[in-house]
């Protein structure tokens, strides 16, 4: 077994970082327009079908109204994870299609969000 011995030699002209340069990276810039999910919400307040909204009416709406850049394909790529991901916790309910293809409506979990508390009028005490 002692034929089979390999040892390992670092490289001396491989540049390493310590871990001060990892740590003085420069941070991701945050994005000029606010989250997919939000933006999802908004398209499918405003264009106010009552069948749902199609995916390609959502993402004529966000282009429109939102800077998400000029890349069609990533922003469409960033629409279906985002409606597939609404689906799935319940925000967003699929009323035609399956995946990311079909109409969606606003779901039973972002209809409760989306409750104005000021029109609530107060309970009647049961001593009036």
């Amino acid at each position: 077994m002692a034929d089979n011995d390999v040892s390992i030699k670092p490289d001396p002209d491989a540049v390493y970082l310590s871990s001060e340069d990892k740590a003085t990276a420069t941070p991701k810039p945050s994005a000029s327009h606010p989250q997919y999910k939000h933006m999802i919400k908004d398209a499918i307040v405003a264009l106010k079908k009552r069948g749902g909204s199609s995916r390609q009416a959502i993402l004529k709406f966000i282009v429109s109204n939102y800077n998400v850049g000029d890349n069609p394909t990533v922003i469409n790529a960033h629409l279906k994870s985002a409606l597939k991901a609404g689906v799935k916790a319940g925000t967003l309910k699929q009323s035609k299609g399956t995946g990311a293809a079909g109409s969606f409506r606003l779901g039973e979990k972002a209809k409760k969000k989306c409750k104005d508390k000021k029109n609530e009028m107060p309970k009647k005490c049961c001593f009036c």
